[in-house]
């Protein structure tokens, strides 16, 4: 069991404040012995994995003597650590049911906050292989897709995406059921998907703007604006973190200017 630290929220404030008009996030060195030592554990949805690292350099730089710990999952699979007692201080996913789930079970301090958005994207091997033109290809006869597992949230956002595009002009009549037809396997979260794809592995998937745009061993397939679907990110403190007062100063930090910077280099849209 990790050790209770009291940490002044003040003072941690002071710190990410006075820097929260860079992009580094860097502090002024006069600051550096304010914040006493704190390591927070944050669980993170798998497609924020590249955002968590650039967030944990800065906000390290930002507040010294504070450490984050990322660990990436599917949100739902960190969902169900954090019900079974993981310890854990932060929690962002990529949906809002997750965060939800844990807010009416009472293990969150506080309502869940929106941080971010995404869209998504159809991706392909580099070189196109398997021929897909357009979205309407998913369906065609022995196409292999690969899709994520029934509860992680992507899964969900490519669901409403393919009925979308059913209702599309041009697209067959039993669009739904033949694209679920093509699903050749589903992975633990996206970014095994994006690893499949990359691989060669599987002719095409559903996945998230940003892991299209943050890999260079994809192509991406142009979906429709007005099929798309919005994932939206929630994050919150949860209630068996030994360091709320940190936490929360980081969860503010990340759904505020710091955290939008980085994640709006990496294609992530601001929140409603």
């Amino acid at each position: 069991m990790r050790r209770r630290r009291s940490v002044p929220l003040l003072a941690l404030a002071v710190v990410l404040s006075a820097c929260s008009g860079t992009a580094t996030g860097a502090a002024p060195s006069a600051l550096a012995s304010v914040v006493p030592a704190v390591n927070l554990t944050i669980y993170a949805a798998a497609s924020l994995t590249g955002a968590l690292e650039q967030a944990k350099a800065a906000y390290e730089a930002a507040a010294p003597g504070v450490t984050l710990t990322i660990s990436t999952d599917s949100s739902s699979a960190l969902e169900t650590q954090v019900e079974q007692g993981a310890p854990a201080d932060v929690f962002l996913s990529a949906d809002t049911t997750n965060p939800k789930k844990l807010f009416d079970a009472g293990l969150t301090d506080g309502a869940p906050v929106t941080f971010a958005r995404n869209a998504l994207a159809i991706v392909v091997p580099a070189g196109n292989p398997a021929g897909i033109a357009s979205p309407a290809d998913l369906a065609r006869a022995g196409v292999k897709v690969i899709a994520a597992g029934d509860t992680v949230p992507i899964t969900e956002y490519a669901t409403q995406l393919v009925r979308n595009l059913s209702r599309e002009a041009g697209y067959p009549a039993d669009f739904v059921t033949a694209y679920a037809a093509n699903v050749a396997s589903k992975e633990d979260n996206v970014k095994a998907v994006i690893a499949k794809i990359e691989l060669g592995e599987g002719d095409a998937a559903i996945v998230y703007a940003t892991d299209a745009k943050g890999s260079d061993r994809v192509t991406p397939i142009e979906v429709p604006d007005a099929a798309n679907v919005p994932a939206t990110y929630d994050g919150v403190v949860l209630k068996a973190s030994t360091q709320i007062a940190a936490a929360k100063t980081f969860l503010d930090w990340f759904a505020g200017a710091g955290g939008r910077a980085i994640l709006a280099g990496l294609g992530f849209l601001p929140p409603p």
